[in-house]
């Protein structure tokens, strides 16, 4: 059996930095406007294509690009990262073990 436990953030909020404050400030922002495609709607296109349970979600910027970096665990055990740029929802890269073994 597996167990997976989630933390709440919110006892960790009164230390977060100002800086991480705009920072999320300027991606609301940015979806808001359009230039970016919401969390949401990247997790719904994966869900279509490949089968697991996120395990974490980053936000990266990469020679000016925004990207998601999404963690999924497999129906084996496996976990695997997809890279997505957060302006197309394009599919950049996918790392992992046993990839194929997701594949709806």
């Amino acid at each position: 059996m597996l167990t997976l436990f989630a933390v709440s953030p919110l006892p960790f909020a009164q230390v977060a930095c100002a800086d991480d404050d705009d920072d999320w400030r300027r991606l609301h922002h940015e979806v808001e406007a359009g230039r970016i495609k919401p969390l949401s709607e990247i997790l719904d296109s994966l869900a279509r294509d490949w089968r697991g349970d996120v395990i974490d979600v980053d936000i990266e910027k990469d020679d000016g690009e925004i990207l998601y970096e999404i963690e999924l665990l497999g129906p084996e055990g496996q976990v695997v990262e997809f890279e997505i740029n957060a302006r197309t929802g394009e599919v950049l890269e996918i790392e992992g073990r046993n990839i194929q073994g997701m594949k709806r």
